[in-house]
């Protein structure tokens, strides 16, 4: 496993993906660390002069149950926006009937039946409107999503580098000395991938925000076309309080 992710940090880097500080706060997903330090190196010290590494790693284990959780509501949301878009079409479709229902009722000059299609035609216009709020509401969900999803896969890979840190620290305070192997390059390893994991955490608190605006936008139009139609509905919404 440690060799194939070196072989994809060099094919990465060939194609001129910087995984340093440069590279912090960009548009390109990280890559797998460059840096590894075998196990091997520190396998006969004592596991009581370990903790860091074992306390390392189990946060590299949580961050990649994150990032895996992270995928899995990305996916969701993107099937839900679907969904929404369908039902967008539908409200628009109930409009143009409206429209149809309003012009032969204007035609019939029957006003009983001319007063019941304008107020048709206003119900039908309320419901489009909320569903195309519903939309740009779950458009930015989705892409909150895709900013949380950003986040944990750098904080998967600075975990990662804590480990690797971890490893070589133990091994340079023993006195371990493997060929071709500089000590400093995990600690800038390790500062790198966290200057890359707190740019990523700031863009989420953006984006989160964002959602929340729309949000509140698509519930202010729905709230009207529940009161035109005379009934409320009861439409999924990701980012209400779980109870």
């Amino acid at each position: 496993m440690r060799s194939l992710s070196k072989i994809l940090a060099t094919g990465l880097l060939a194609g001129g993906i910087a995984f340093g500080v440069g590279a912090c706060g960009g548009d390109k997903p990280p890559g797998p660390l460059e840096k590894h330090f075998d196990d091997m190196y520190i396998a006969s010290v004592p596991l009581e002069q370990k903790q860091s590494v074992v306390q390392s790693q189990n946060d590299w284990s949580l961050a990649k149950m994150q990032n895996a959780k992270a995928e899995a509501d990305l996916n969701e949301a993107e099937t839900q926006l679907s969904i929404v878009r369908n039902d967008q079409k539908a409200a628009q479709l109930g409009v143009d009937s409206a429209n149809q229902q309003k012009k032969a009722a204007d035609a019939s000059a029957d006003s009983a039946r001319i007063n019941q299609a304008a107020k048709e035609l206003h119900s039908a216009q309320a419901l489009a409107k909320a569903a195309d709020q519903r939309v740009h509401y779950f458009e930015a969900y989705r892409n909150y999503l895709k900013s949380v999803l950003r986040h944990a896969q750098e904080n998967m890979y600075w975990r990662e580098a804590q480990y690797e840190l971890a490893k070589a620290q133990i091994g340079q305070k023993n006195g371990i000395a493997p060929k071709g192997v500089s000590y400093d390059a995990f600690g800038e390893q390790e500062h790198a991938r966290g200057k890359r994991e707190s740019s990523s955490k700031d863009q989420v608190n953006d984006d989160k925000h964002r959602a929340e605006d729309a949000r509140d936008d698509w519930r202010k139009a729905q709230e009207n076309a529940d009161r035109e139609n005379g009934h409320p509905t009861n439409l999924p919404d990701p980012m209400a309080s779980k109870s």
